[in-house]
């Protein structure tokens, strides 16, 4: 099957597919004794001879999803030019398959994070066309009323301009402490929603974690900074 040129260099671990873009734009890719600068160039990569500065291209590396608690304070990218702490951390040196974040969670947030070398799995879990659904238990701090059930049920205009979807809220307890424990499900995945949100209804976000993508829950035996294989039948669920 044909794939565009970069895809095939991002799902071979040479690189981002953005990076892999750069590499084949700078001249350094040769496709069966021809030169290629066009990223889009579409080849099927069991047939092609590709080089990369004039070695061949390895072998398609074995599809690996894992799913990982990210603790309070981590990342959700593989590398910090600041020195912060980043998932990677906890799977360097014990994952030889080069594995990156399918989609973000914010460093002041935890609970569910996937990271894969499936580009399929990631496109799919990740463009808005999907509209795969993930959910977050939040505790919010402030006085709390039905009205702002409303506000947060409601379409919130971001700081870009963007106006979200309506989002399912449900609350699930309201504390003595001024702390409301909620249940968020979106169906988009902006930058800080749900604390934009919370802003706007006049709560403060204390604790974010998220539980859930589709249809798969994050286990309860995983513990912040721990993770595991994906199952083929979690995989699954992910898909369907």
């Amino acid at each position: 099957m044909e794939e565009r040129l970069q895809n095939i260099l991002a799902r071979a671990g040479v690189a981002s597919r953005r990076a892999s873009a750069a590499i084949i734009e700078e001249g350094r890719v040769v496709v069966n004794g021809n030169i290629v600068t066009e990223p889009g160039a579409r080849f099927d990569s069991s047939q092609a001879r590709i080089l990369v500065d004039g070695k061949r291209l390895k072998e398609e590396e074995k599809k690996r999803t894992i799913i990982l608690y990210k603790p309070v304070g981590v990342l959700s990218t593989m590398s910090d030019p600041f020195g912060g702490k980043t998932v990677a951390d906890f799977i360097r040196g014990k994952i030889k398959e080069r594995l990156v974040p399918i989609g973000r969670l914010d460093k002041d947030s935890e609970g569910m994070l996937l990271l894969s070398n499936d580009g399929n799995l990631a496109l799919q879990l990740t463009h808005p066309r999907f509209e795969h659904e993930k959910t977050y238990i939040v505790q919010a701090a402030g006085k709390w009323n039905e009205e702002k059930l409303a506000v947060l049920r409601g379409r919130i205009e971001m700081p870009d301009g963007y106006l979200t979807n309506r989002v399912p809220v449900k609350v699930i307890k309201v504390r003595s402490d001024n702390i409301t424990e909620l249940e968020f499900r979106l169906r988009e995945g902006r930058k800080r929603q749900i604390r934009y949100m919370c802003s706007a209804a006049h709560l403060s976000v204390v604790k974010l974690k998220r539980i859930a993508i589709g249809k798969l829950r994050l286990p309860e035996d995983l513990k912040p900074g721990e993770w595991r294989e994906l199952k083929e039948d979690e995989i699954c669920k992910l898909k369907a």
